[in-house]
């Protein structure tokens, strides 16, 4: 799905507004009522004395009260109920939606413009679904029945509210062309102001370590700013526009009753003379009364709808992203296939690099952020009006690796090494089809990973990277991520002991249902490491990847962990160091240069070359 079907989500419960729309319609006629029966009062009971008659006129303005209260509640239930609904569906599909996308989406758009897609755009999608929707069906037939009732009383008198709708309705046209694109560029300022805030408080810390509260906060004034600026060209919209309305409204009622009353007085010289009653004139008032709420609600529900509308475009925005990394059409479409690679398919951990090339070109520099480091400063190319994705542009295509080649075997380990910018978290994220190879392959257990489903693939390959993430929730549940059903308790302990994560966690009051902080705030460095030690060694798959792991950790404890790790049978290793302590051990070490493989051996064997990684061990010991 490319694009946010509204219609989809109204169809789905039409029943409902069915049933609010003939609630609506009930009231609003019995609405219409209510002057008619003020009119007999007038002129049968005050005016022709005929008293028998006032009970019943009485009793119907009852049963109008209270036929109005029922009616005003189903349809208010009807649409509230219908609204929460696709309000609600709305956005567990975009939250769906942007779950399906590829890394390199995430890349180019930041948290605060996804937060604002995700709550306040869907928030004007509710306004309309909940109660706008129905409003504006309200206004149209309100503003009918009304035109037909003046016109019963006297059609020539009617022109004088039919002309000035005419004249509100143009007004409103006018407003809402000026909205549209005002509400795009407010709601987008707008995420730019809440990520500018989320940022600045998840690394509050950090702010106030480099003494830079005053930076941030002229920053955050900056968006803050702009945000009133547009929201006061919002304003001076409203307040040009809407007193040319309300002044209508009030001529209305002023020319009407004036007219009306030389009618009841002299005639209508355009009926030969022709009188109204009194309790006609008063009906024709409350009529035109009733025309005022419709023309005043113009300026309101265009004001929405140009909101809902720079909503919805900014949602099909995302909806029309695509993602990158997909199952291959045969695994997608082969049902069979697909069902035994899930249940079936035993990973085993051999790992293949094949002459694998991974280019960056445009939109993905942004994928291997690593690759740019020490680089010259890139273009940014944004859409000022409404962007979704920022996209980094050069004039020609980088080569992050180029012709890397190895393999490993099933239960063995290979150590990474190479200087910073050399490609080696990204072998880890094609590993993982975070992105994909733009040459050779690369196979696991001698299948190429792009024909296996991502799932299988991911869920056999547990991560440690260098970005630890800790989710606001107790240890237990940070460990047991991504397999909360079929880790045990036994196994969290186990995987807490492996990782000395359990020296620490044992010292607190809950122990391992102590809830951390966002991002694991009120832990260490290397507390968090070792808990992210912990979540990959409990979900026991056939590859364990360790990125830069260990590098908060003191040296007895790297050295314990490490002991661990070589103890650990059946699980392929891949550990990704700058120390030579963390790879020395491994079975095959290769070090990267310039994103080629540019040695590789066992530890022994590369000290012998007396190259790079003789270097690196000379310079450490």
């Amino acid at each position: 799905m490319n694009k946010l079907n509204l219609y989809r989500y109204f169809k789905r419960y039409s029943f409902l507004y069915l049933i609010a729309l003939l609630a609506m319609s009930a009231g609003t006629m019995l609405d219409q009522a209510a002057p008619l029966i003020v009119q007999h009062i007038i002129d049968d009971v005050l005016i022709a004395k005929r008293m028998e008659v006032l009970n019943f006129l009485l009793l119907g303005i009852l049963g109008i009260g209270v036929g109005r209260c029922i009616f005003q509640y189903t349809k208010e239930y009807a649409c509230d109920f219908a609204g929460s609904k696709i309000a609600s569906e709305v956005r567990i599909n975009l939250f769906q939606k942007i779950q399906s996308l590829s890394a390199n989406f995430f890349d180019g758009i930041n948290s605060g413009e996804l937060m604002s897609r995700v709550k306040d755009d869907v928030d004007r999608i509710w306004d309309i679904a909940a109660f706008m929707g129905i409003l504006m069906a309200e206004v149209f037939i309100r503003t009918v029945t009304t035109i037909i009732f003046m016109v019963r009383i006297n059609w020539q008198l009617a022109l004088i509210p039919i002309v000035g709708m005419i004249g509100s309705g143009v007004i409103a046209i006018m407003m809402e062309k000026q909205l549209d694109d005002l509400y795009g560029a407010v709601m987008q300022e707008g995420s730019e102001m809440n990520n500018t805030a989320a940022e600045n408080l998840a690394g509050v810390r950090t702010v106030k370590a480099f003494a830079r509260e005053g930076f941030e906060i002229a920053k955050f004034h900056k968006h803050n700013q702009k945000f009133y600026e547009l929201n006061i060209d919002l304003s001076r919209v409203f307040v040009k526009y809407n007193p040319m309305i309300q002044t209508i409204t009030r001529l209305l009622s002023v020319i009407s009753l004036l007219l009306g009353g030389l009618i009841v007085m002299k005639g209508n010289p355009l009926q030969g003379g022709a009188k109204m009653s009194v309790g006609e004139l008063i009906a024709f008032t409350q009529y035109v009364g009733g025309m005022i709420w419709p023309m005043e609600m113009l300026g309101w529900l265009t004001n929405g709808l140009s909101s809902a509308r720079a909503s919805v475009k900014r949602l099909n925005k995302i909806y029309a992203e695509l993602p990158d990394i997909t199952d291959s059409t045969e695994v997608a479409e082969d049902e069979e296939l697909n069902s035994a690679l899930f249940s079936a398919f035993d990973i085993n951990g051999d790992i293949s690099f094949e002459h694998v090339t991974y280019e960056v070109t445009c939109d993905k520099l942004d994928a291997a952020p690593e690759a740019l480091e020490g680089q010259a400063a890139t273009k940014t190319e944004v859409d000022s009006k409404s962007p979704v994705v920022s996209r980094t542009s050069t004039t020609e295509p980088r080569k992050i690796l180029d012709d890397v080649s190895f393999d490993i075997k099933a239960g063995q380990t290979l150590g990474i090494m190479g200087s910073t910018g050399s490609g080696k978290t990204t072998i880890i994220n094609l590993l993982k089809r975070m992105y994909d190879v733009t040459g050779g392959s690369i196979k696991l257990d001698g299948i190429d990973i792009r024909d296996l489903p991502l799932p299988t693939l991911r869920r056999a390959i547990s991560c440690v990277m260098q970005d630890i993430f800790l989710f606001s929730d107790t240890i237990d549940g940070n460990i047991r991520l991504g397999a909360r059903e079929s880790i045990t308790t036994a196994e969290v302990r186990s995987a807490l002991n492996q990782s000395h994560a359990s020296e620490f966690v044992d010292k607190m009051e809950e122990k391992e249902n102590t809830v951390i902080g966002e991002r694991g705030v009120g832990l260490s460095g290397g507390q968090k490491q070792r808990i992210t030690i912990a979540r990959a060694l409990a979900r026991k798959t056939p590859v364990l990847v360790l990125d830069d792991s260990t590098s908060a950790l003191d040296t007895e404890t790297e050295q314990e962990i490490q002991g661990v790790l070589a103890e650990l049978s059946g699980m392929t290793k891949i550990i990704i160091a700058h120390r030579i302590s963390a790879v020395r051990k491994a079975d095959k070490i290769i070090v990267l240069d310039k994103g080629r493989v540019a040695e590789c051996g066992t530890h022994e064997e590369l000290l012998s070359l007396g190259g790079l990684y003789k270097e690196t061990y000379d310079s450490q010991y």
